[in-house]
C-alpha cells in the first residue's frame, strides 16, 4: 500500500484542488483529509458518513454545583484567571492543570477526559474517505491527523485498495509532520509568488528531514512567469522534479463554487495538465 501526501508551505495554494482531481482520476484508492483544523475536501467529495467517533484529547475541569460553597480556594490558586468572581470556569482560559481540583475542600471539582474533535469514515462517488474535524480552539491536531491516517489504512486494507491519497494541512507544524511521516511520496503545491517560493523551501526542508521522495507542482504558474522561472531554477538546483505546471483558469474557480472537481470538466487546460501530472506522480 502506497501513501501520497499533498502539502504546501502555506494555505490557499491549491492542494485540495489537486487532491480532488487525483480522487477523480485514480481508481483503487482511499482519500484522506488531514487538514483537521480547516477541512474542505468534503465540500467537493460530498461524503455519505458511515461512522463517526468522538476524539478524546486532554482533560477539562467540571464543577459539581451541589457541592460548591464558593469558598474561593480554587480562584486563589488559578494562575490562568480561568475562574470568574461568580466561580464560573472559563473553558477557553482553563489549562486543566488540576491545581484547583487538588485544593477544593468540598471536592466539587474534577478532571474528566475532553472530547476535542470527531473522526469520520465515509464513502463518496470516488471511493472511501477518511476525515475529521477538530473543535474550535482545541489542541492535539497532530494526534487527530494520526487517527485519520490510521482509519485510512484500515479502510484500504478492508477494501483491498493499493493507494492512499492524503490532502495535507498547510505549513510545517505538528499536523503536517503527522501527515508526511511514513508517506511514500510528497507533492508540494506552490504558487509563483515571493511567499510561495519561500514556503516551498520550508516544506522541502521538512520532507528532506524525513527522507521522503518529493515532487513539486506550480499552480497558476502563468500568473507570474518570472517567479515561476525562479521556482524552476530553485528546484533544478535542489534536484527536485517539477511534476506539473497548472495554468490559471477561471473554470477551476467555477468548479469549486459548484462543489466539483476540475476533472469533471475534461478538456480544460488545468484538467489536461493535472492528468499528465498524475502520470508523472504515478511513475514515481
Amino acid at each position: 500500500m502506497k501513501q501520497i501526501v499533498i502539502i504546501s508551505g502555506k494555505g490557499g495554494t491549491g492542494k485540495t484542488v489537486v487532491a480532488a482531481s487525483f480522487a477523480a482520476l485514480v481508481k483503487n484508492k482511499v482519500m484522506a483529509d488531514c487538514d483537521v483544523d480547516a477541512p474542505n475536501l468534503h465540500l467537493i467529495l460530498k461524503p455519505e458518513i458511515l461512522e463517526s467517533h468522538p476524539f478524546p484529547s486532554g482533560f477539562e475541569v467540571i464543577k459539581d454545583e451541589s457541592k460548591c460553597n464558593q469558598c474561593g480556594e480554587c480562584q486563589k490558586v488559578c494562575r490562568f484567571n480561568a475562574i470568574s468572581d461568580d466561580f464560573v470556569i472559563d473553558s477557553v482560559a482553563c489549562e486543566a492543570c488540576g491545581v484547583c481540583v487538588e485544593v477544593c475542600p468540598q471536592q466539587a471539582l474534577r478532571l474528566v477526559p475532553k472530547v476535542s474533535g470527531t473522526t469520520y469514515l465515509s464513502r463518496t462517488k470516488y471511493g472511501p474517505f477518511s476525515h475529521a474535524k477538530l473543535g474550535i480552539a482545541e489542541e492535539n491536531s497532530g494526534k487527530l491527523v494520526s487517527e485519520v491516517r490510521k482509519n485510512a489504512v484500515k479502510m484500504a486494507e478492508e477494501g483491498n485498495k493499493d493507494l492512499i491519497i492524503i490532502d495535507g494541512p498547510p505549513g510545517i507544524g505538528c499536523p503536517v509532520i503527522a501527515s508526511v511521516t511514513g508517506a511514500n511520496l510528497a507533492l508540494i503545491v506552490t504558487e509563483p509568488t515571493l511567499s510561495g517560493i519561500w514556503d516551498l523551501e520550508r516544506a522541502l526542508e521538512l520532507t528532506r528531514h524525513f527522507q521522503i521522495k518529493t515532487l513539486v507542482c506550480i499552480n497558476k504558474y502563468d500568473l507570474n512567469l518570472k517567479n515561476s522561472k525562479n521556482i524552476e531554477k530553485f528546484c533544478k538546483e535542489s534536484r527536485i522534479e517539477i511534476a506539473g505546471r497548472i495554468p490559471f483558469d477561471s473554470q477551476v474557480t467555477k468548479a469549486m463554487v459548484q462543489g466539483k472537481s476540475i476533472m469533471e470538466y475534461p478538456g480544460s487546460p488545468p484538467a489536461k495538465e493535472i492528468e499528465e501530472m498524475w502520470e508523472r506522480v504515478r511513475r514515481e
